[in-house]
């Protein structure tokens, strides 16, 4: 229970900043801007300090070395698999195109309008 209490405390600040952000209107943008991340930022500390919070973490460190691990494709087989599939979309639309013509010549046969 205390846990629900801590994301809806957590959830009310982020809404703090926010309304922060419109209250301050007359102010400069740098400190509307500021109240906004002082909300978001004590909405991630009180939410850090629930099991939930320190899974989501977790789970977000993690995410980010395996994205270190990815190998990335070079240049080359980039522009290569992006030919690749340039070539394949002009060679399935010059095949739909000819089925649609010839459906169009059947359907003309078949309603007796053919030339």
């Amino acid at each position: 229970m205390i846990d629900k209490i801590k994301l809806v405390l957590a959830l009310l600040l982020v809404v703090a900043g926010v309304a922060g952000f419109y209250l301050l209107s007359e102010q400069a943008l740098v400190l509307r801007i500021l109240a906004v991340l002082a909300g978001v930022i004590a909405g991630l500390a009180v939410v850090w300090t629930t099991p939930l919070g320190q899974s989501g973490f977790t789970f977000a460190r993690e995410s980010v070395a395996e994205a270190r691990r990815v190998v990335w494709p070079s240049r080359k087989d980039t522009i290569q698999t992006t030919l690749a599939v340039f070539g394949l979309v002009v060679v399935m639309a010059l095949f739909l195109w000819a089925v649609d013509i010839g459906f169009l010549w059947m359907v003309k046969v078949l309603m007796g309008r053919s030339a």
